[in-house]
């Protein structure tokens, strides 16, 4: 058991699996009490279950205002406060822009930018009661570069990197900072069907493997934690060197 979230109160969505799950595990193993939302509600509650008593959970739409406002009430009455938030939910789909639809194309953004702005917002009073806090937002590598398929996946992610900065300008007076997180190819069940067969995935990464949701969790706890207090408006990549430079042939 560590202390580096001792005292401090996180909520954390799409906490039922992945990376979530795995940042909910290490926060409260780090001393944290956390808010588990996912629509997954089922896998979440087992999740809080898993962790005992420093865990609640809930089931959360992360696109629905009523639901943002519900689940940090619910946070507060069940830990007193609210110093971090990690905006982890995401969905996922590849699909060529002639091919995509407007509905599926809107849902999507509604669920991986939508859910951070809603978030933010919902959070800011809470946090500014407390003299400040951490909002952590997953974003992805493709928000740092185009890639073909990923029309709304990636115009998502590209969103909540400028969300990310434009937060930080805002809330730095009030001493709540954000960042954001630029996974790689992470082997989580959102991508699972994406994989091919035969095909070793960590190959192509100068590390020699694929990302696990443990690597983002670490991330994630470090900006969450009081050891990130200057850093604010950043984004950090945890891809095992996959974007470090021009030169390195990606596949």
């Amino acid at each position: 058991m560590g202390s580096r979230l001792a005292g401090k109160v996180a909520i954390i969505t799409g906490g039922a699996r992945g990376q979530g799950e795995a940042e909910a595990r290490l926060f409260a193993a780090e001393g944290a009490r956390v808010m588990v939302t996912d629509v997954l509600d089922k896998d979440a509650g087992e999740v809080a279950a898993d962790i005992g008593d420093a865990a609640r959970s809930m089931r959360h739409d992360v696109a629905s205002e009523e639901d943002w406002a519900a689940v940090v009430a619910a946070t507060l009455e069940a830990f007193g406060r609210l110093d971090v938030l990690i905006n982890n939910a995401a969905v996922y789909h590849v699909v060529p822009i002639e091919d995509e639809k407007l509905a599926d194309f809107n849902r999507l953004l509604a669920v991986n930018l939508g859910g951070p702005f809603l978030g933010i917002r919902a959070c800011i009073s809470a946090m500014r009661a407390v003299g400040g806090g951490s909002i952590v937002n997953i974003s992805s590598v493709a928000g740092l570069e185009g890639f073909g398929g990923h029309a709304a996946y990636g115009s998502s992610k590209w969103g909540v990197r400028g969300l990310t900065k434009i937060a930080a300008l805002e809330l730095g007076p009030d001493r709540i900072r954000v960042n954001s997180i630029h996974p790689g190819a992470i082997d989580t069940a959102m991508i699972a069907g994406f994989a091919r067969p035969g095909v070793d995935r960590g190959a192509a990464y100068p590390m020699g493997r694929i990302g696990q949701p443990e690597d983002v969790a670490a991330l994630a706890l470090f900006l969450a934690s009081d050891d990130s207090s200057y850093v604010t408006g950043a984004e950090v990549t945890v891809d095992g060197g996959l974007y470090a430079g021009p030169t390195f042939t990606r596949t």
